[in-house]
């Protein structure tokens, strides 16, 4: 198990290597969670807006 996690003589350069990456996939996520959130505000009060200003709809024979 020791002969793992020595990784062949190279562990100094292949353990942070994967520390940073793990540390950039949990900050995009978060980016991308809170991006999400603010993305479902802004479409909800898009719809909301568009709702207000929505003409009454037209019954006709050009629809």
């Amino acid at each position: 198990m020791a002969s793992f996690f020595e990784m062949g003589g190279y562990a100094g350069f292949i353990w942070p290597a994967y520390g940073i990456v793990a540390i950039v996939m949990a900050v995009l996520v978060v980016q991308s969670l809170r991006d999400l959130r603010e993305q479902r505000r802004l479409l909800a009060a898009l719809e909301g807006e568009g709702a207000r200003k929505r003409a009454p709809a037209r019954t006709g024979a050009g629809q």
